[in-house]
Formats: C-alpha cells, structure tokens, sequence
C-alpha cells in the first residue's frame, strides 16, 4: 500500500512508520519539524521523509505525485495549556491544516485515519471547551463525519489518551508528563506535580497506540475508537510511583480533573486490548536505571 503518515518525524508518527517499515509498503513522511529535530527518522528504503507543512498539502509537489491508499493525519499541534497562549498557531496547524488533509484525501480518494484527542470527552462533554486545543480537536472530528456525508470520504477517528513509551519527549512544550517525570528521577527529584494533583488522566504506552490506529486502518470505518486503558491515575499518584519527593506548581487553566470509564468500538469491534500497563513501565524503568548505575563502567 502508499501510506501517507502526518507528523511522520513525531512521537506517536515515529512509531507507526516504525512498525509500517517492516512490511511491503510505500511510505512518506510530511512534518514541519516544529515539534522533532529529525532524531526519530527511521532508516528504511521503504520510508521518505519531507518536510511539509499540512496547510501546505495540496500545493507541494511531492504530495501531489504521491498516491496514498491511507493517510494517518497525526501532524497537529497537540498541548492543552500552551493552546491559550498559541490559539493562532493552534488554529492553523488544528484547523486550517486538518482541513487542507481532508481536501487531499478527498482529492486523492484515501482513507483518512485521524488521531483525535481524549480532552473531549470529560465532564459529559463540556470539557472540549476548555481549551483552544480541545475544541478545535472535537471540531475536526464533526468535520471529518460531515466530509462523509458530503463528499463520501472514507475515514476512522482514533481517540489517544495521554501517550508515553519509547521516544516521548521531556523537554519543551511538546514534554509529556511521564518524559518530564523520568528525566526528573534521572536528575535525583523532585517530581513536580501541578496542583491539586488530583486530576487524572488515562495514559496509554504508544505500541498500544500503534497497533490501535493500525487496526483502525484495516477494519474500522466512523468514529468512536477509544485507545485508553480505562485505568486512570491520579498526577499525584503517578509522581508517587517514581519514589522521589515531590514538589508541588501553581494550577494551570485548561486543566481537566475527570477521568471516566468509556465504551471503545476499539475493544468491541476491532478487539484492540492495552497490552501495557503504566506501573509496570514506570518500575521497569526504575530497574533498568539502578542496573545500569551498579554496571561499572571501563
């Protein structure tokens, strides 16, 4: 098949073109790198990278001469709290860019699949006005269901949770909160928590990810594929984990509190299961770290 991956250079992107290299597919990476240095490009002759903004999409020559079965639109900017400060940057990569992939798609008669964000649904719904981020998420999705009906776009609308595992990022504004807490334990403490410390979040490991959006790819068709584990933990309980002391920052707007359990047309049609456990990394990762001090070096 002709992949087209979003975001190809990022986190989650990394990867998906990681475990897409090992089969017989032709792959092209697009990212703006405005969120990764290169360092997750994946050696394979299967893989092309280039550097190209979503907004960008439809005029690049590239893009243009690609012609891909499946598009995974992963390319958006993604950090709840920095959205209020950067709504012009979220607008443009969220929604301008989104809606330029749906017109490529659309050109290109590709199946979309999206990765959407779990912020919309707490609070019965009303958290996706919390934040720039969020609304704009929960807004391309009502779009993507309306290219559907308007234009016959096939598409499968994943749902991530808060993803950690291999390659998460620790600095900047694009640092995960697990990324952030290992290079803590790494620095000797303190885990910083933001008050209360209360609000929890449903973290997934990114091969559960993968293999979820894959999934979606194959067999799924619509939206409602939730990737979480349905075990949420509280920060504070996350940061306790570590075995570090703990130190506590000023509340940030746009912070969610709830965490709910959910019904996922991942589990139900697709039988996608997590097949990782937060405590389990965090305590493996604590192991790998004291074997490595007790290694002594030549």
């Amino acid at each position: 098949m002709n992949i087209l991956v979003t975001g190809g250079a990022g986190f989650a992107g990394s990867a998906l073109i990681k475990e897409l290299s090992k089969e017989n597919h032709s792959i092209l990476s697009i990212d703006d790198y405005s969120a990764s240095n290169g360092t997750n490009h994946i050696r394979s002759p299967r893989v092309e990278y280039h550097r190209c903004n979503t907004n960008n999409i439809l005029d690049d020559a590239m893009c243009g001469k690609f012609n891909p079965d499946i598009v995974y639109h992963l390319g958006e900017y993604s950090r709840i709290v920095q959205s209020f400060d950067d709504i012009r940057q979220c607008h443009y990569s969220n929604s301008s860019g989104t809606f330029n992939v749906l017109e490529y798609c659309r050109d290109k008669q590709a199946k979309l699949i999206y990765g959407g964000s779990s912020s919309k649904f707490g609070n019965n719904g009303e958290d996706e006005h919390l934040s720039p981020y969020a609304w704009m998420k929960a807004k391309n999705c009502e779009l993507i269901k309306n290219y559907a009906e308007w234009f016959g776009l096939q598409y499968a609308i994943t749902y991530f949770f808060s993803v950690y595992g291999p390659g998460h990022i620790s600095t900047g504004d694009y640092a995960t909160v697990i990324a952030i807490f290992e290079q803590q334990y790494l620095n000797g403490g303190p885990i910083t928590v933001v008050k209360p410390g209360t609000q929890r979040r449903d973290f997934t490991h990114v091969y559960d990810i993968v293999r979820g959006i894959r999934l979606a790819a194959q067999k799924g068709g619509g939206d409602g594929y939730l990737l979480g584990t349905n075990e949420p933990y509280s920060i504070q309980e996350v940061a306790e984990m570590f075995g570090m002391p703990i130190e506590y920052l000023p509340e940030r707007q746009g912070e969610r509190f709830q965490a709910k359990e959910y019904i996922s047309r991942a589990r139900t049609e697709l039988g996608w299961q997590p097949e990782h456990r937060l405590p389990t990394y965090i305590e493996e990762f604590k192991a790998a770290q004291a074997q490595r001090l007790e290694v002594p070096h030549s």
